[in-house]
């Protein structure tokens, strides 16, 4: 995929925009601000689903993290764990699904655990992220939401996590390692075939994604709708695939700028 710039989200055709049928978005520093999520991004997800725009947010949190959220936020789905885990809202219960059986679950924790203790030995500075109690089928290492990491750092958390067989990506906060071939894209596969009975490969101009950083270019690449809120900029230097868009907007009002304009233009054919 060719690192494309941006064009501004404001651009977007109105074609284009009445075209879409679901929203796709990435949670941290994408809904959130400083660790919360905002009340224009809030109100979006409100009002997205008051339209019947069914919205799965994608992220690399943990499922323990997300069980909350996934109850309170007004959205269809929660997957955590880059792909691996997806929390269902069924009425008004929750449903927890897995990727990879529980043979399998189990079998990885002990991994995990030793490559956990790896990057802590090896690399100075290492700190396992806050919420990696919730976790359970990947590790965590906190770059920036809590401790600091420098790109030095953090480069040297990624070689020891794919020296060791594992997938790592890069968020804006943490840096994930996980064993298996789970991705946000197989989690957005999965969730909308579960959800919705559809193929969303089958679809993909009538989808919106939304996202901020390194781990979302796989995303970014893949949907001709995909969008980073402003702060995305902020890693210019590492990204190989930009969205195909860019909002004016950062974080929580950058993805209220992208429900505006979508629901606007659904407005203007009623």
């Amino acid at each position: 995929m060719p690192n494309r710039r941006p064009r501004p989200w404001a651009e977007l055709s109105a074609e284009s925009a009445r075209a879409v049928t679901g929203v796709l978005t990435d949670i941290d520093d994408t809904l959130t601000t400083d660790g919360a999520i905002t009340p224009d991004a809030l109100t979006a997800l409100q009002r997205l689903r008051d339209a019947g725009l069914p919205v799965i947010a994608i992220t690399g949190r943990p499922m323990g993290w997300s069980v909350p959220f996934a109850q309170a936020w007004p959205v269809n789905a929660i997957v955590a764990e880059n792909g691996s885990v997806a929390l269902f809202r069924e009425g008004g219960a929750l449903r927890t699904e897995y990727a990879q059986d529980e043979a399998t679950r189990q079998h990885n924790a002990r991994r995990l655990r030793e490559v956990a203790q790896r990057v802590l030995r090896e690399v100075p500075g290492a700190t396992l992220s806050q919420d990696s109690p919730g976790r359970v089928t990947d590790i965590a290492i906190d770059h920036s939401e809590f401790a600091h990491l420098s790109t030095a750092q953090i480069g040297e958390v990624v070689a020891v996590m794919r020296a060791e067989g594992m997938s790592a990506t890069v968020s804006s906060i943490h840096i994930n390692g996980w064993f298996g071939d789970h991705t946000k894209l197989s989690g957005a596969r999965w969730a909308v075939q579960r959800l919705l009975g559809r193929q969303i490969d089958d679809e993909l101009a009538q989808w919106v994604y939304v996202g901020d950083s390194t781990n979302d270019q796989l995303m970014f690449g893949h949907f001709p709708l995909s969008v980073g809120v402003a702060n995305v900029r902020q890693f210019s230097a590492q990204l190989h695939t930009w969205p195909a868009y860019i909002t004016q907007g950062e974080r929580g009002a950058g993805f209220a700028e992208v429900a505006r304009a979508v629901l606007s233009a659904r407005a203007a054919t009623t």
